[in-house]
């Protein structure tokens, strides 16, 4: 697939470059001039946001101004600016009446995030690809991976597939059974964010994708409240400077 840059705009240091991979949308972010060799951050958005849901914005420029990092974000098919299929329709709908119904959403949550992973994974191995292929990058970045719920889903099979992949934040997610055959894989430091008290998704589903990864260094980070309001703090990209960038960065 081909890479074709569209738009850009840039303000305080920042470049932010709108475009497309085959018809895979997506945002880069990076410091402006740019700094190639720069540590780059895969974010994915959660379950019906998009790549430039504002917490995920404000994380890319972060890691771009604080951390001296590059930051990309894809939209996950049938969200943000891709079109949704007849099938995805449908678990968005049966996904709404359980909610609605105070029914567990687990089993619809269940095939419909496997299969965006299915196809959310191949994408994004073909960006990471493109990506560093151009010369404000460069070839040999270290890379690392962040987001919640669906990006959780789309994250941890990225990561296991992924030799790339040298860390990554996830949490907010069900312990599906292919999640957590996943996470069995993924030996590379790995922080888990658990909301404690989040109505839809169950503390012990969270201890247990913790427990699933067979990295040596993780932690496990629980919060009050549900994945609906994450403190901002709990999602610190100074853990990608700790394990991306080295002693001299921190």
């Amino acid at each position: 697939m081909h890479l074709r840059f569209s738009s850009s705009t840039t303000a305080d240091g920042v470049v932010e470059r709108d475009f497309t991979l085959g018809d895979v949308p997506g945002v880069l972010w990076a410091a402006f001039p740019p700094t190639p060799g720069a540590p780059l951050l895969l974010l994915g958005h959660g379950g019906g946001l998009h790549k430039r849901a504002p917490g995920l914005v404000a994380r890319a420029r972060q890691a771009v101004i604080r951390d001296g990092f590059a930051a990309v974000a894809l939209d996950a098919p049938g969200h943000g600016d891709r079109p949704r299929s007849d099938e995805d329709a449908r678990w968005v709908t049966a996904m709404r009446r359980a909610r609605e119904d105070g029914r567990p959403l687990g089993p619809v949550l269940d095939p419909f995030n496997r299969s965006l992973a299915e196809r959310s994974v191949p994408e994004w191995r073909a960006a990471i690809d493109a990506l560093l292929a151009l010369p404000e990058i460069g070839p040999d970045v270290p890379l690392g991976w962040s987001g919640m719920t669906l990006a959780t889903a789309i994250g941890v099979p990225l990561a296991a597939a992924e030799p790339r992949i040298r860390a990554l934040i996830v949490g907010g997610s069900l312990a599906y059974d292919w999640l957590l055959e996943a996470a069995r894989k993924v030996t590379v430091p790995v922080e888990v964010l658990l909301p404690w008290d989040d109505p839809e998704l169950d503390r012990a589903s969270g201890i247990a994708l913790f427990e699933a990864f067979a990295s040596e260094d993780k932690t496990l980070h629980a919060f009050p409240g549900s994945h609906f309001r994450v403190p901002a703090d709990r999602v610190d990209t100074r853990f990608f400077v700790r394990h991306l960038a080295g002693p001299a960065a921190t």
